[in-house]
């Protein structure tokens, strides 16, 4: 039985990890391919792509003609925020990693797993800033205004909304920075749906340069170095 046991648990660990290997290579193969590889579009609004190194946001402009994220973002939701601050950065990843891991000292095994798993409930990180500067992590990304009325959709649609059609403030003590809020978001966080994941996405809803799939911030930003 002991034999028998071992073979089938070497048997075991051989095909999960064969599967590992199988789920990074088609995801390194997949964020190598460009959608929308030569966009051609009117330039009228600034966007940004935004990374820490892990995580991508999608910076758009505070107030616009199209819109006005302060109405329904409000700068008293967050530590310091007014309206001085121009930019506001938006991200989409699972709540309670969010919550309880600000730093990756604070990553417990247990949220690292939840998340992964496409069972918990998510959020959306928002921070404004009042100047965004270019860099190998932040890079700009010149768009149409109907190109950013289609980001808007998108991104208002990962949103969650109260009855009244409102976004809906997470009430938590836990800020990043100064000017940042959580709000209620759609969906699940998992393996085939990172926040990368999302922020490519974004990208393919306004038809920029994007990855087929990826669930890196890397694939993204080869796109625009």
């Amino acid at each position: 039985m002991n034999k028998r046991s071992l073979k089938y648990t070497g048997r075991f660990l051989i095909v999960f990890i064969a599967l590992i290997g199988i789920y990074f290579f088609t995801a390194f193969c997949c964020s190598r391919i460009t959608i929308n590889a030569n966009p051609t579009n009117a330039k009228e609004v600034a966007i940004y792509i935004m990374t820490n190194g892990v995580h991508t946001d999608i910076v758009v402009p505070a107030v616009s003609a199209e819109m006005n994220w302060t109405k329904e973002i409000n700068y008293q939701n967050t530590l310091e925020a007014d309206s001085s601050y121009r930019y506001l950065a938006m991200g989409w990843g699972d709540k309670k990693f969010y919550l309880e891991t600000p730093e990756f000292s604070d990553l417990k095994l247990s949220n690292g797993l939840r998340a992964i798993s496409g069972l918990s409930t998510s959020a959306m990180h928002t921070t404004y800033y009042k100047n965004i500067r270019e860099d190998a992590s932040c890079k700009k990304i010149m768009i149409s205004h109907a190109q950013y009325k289609q980001l808007i959709g998108y991104i208002l649609n990962s949103f969650k909304k109260d009855a009244a059609g409102h976004l809906i403030n997470v009430k938590s003590n836990i800020h990043y920075d100064i000017g940042d809020a959580f709000y209620e978001a759609k969906g699940s966080y998992s393996i085939f749906k990172t926040c990368n994941t999302w922020a490519n996405t974004a990208l393919k809803s306004c038809d920029q340069r994007s990855c087929l799939w990826t669930i890196f911030d890397t694939g993204i930003f080869l796109k625009y170095k």
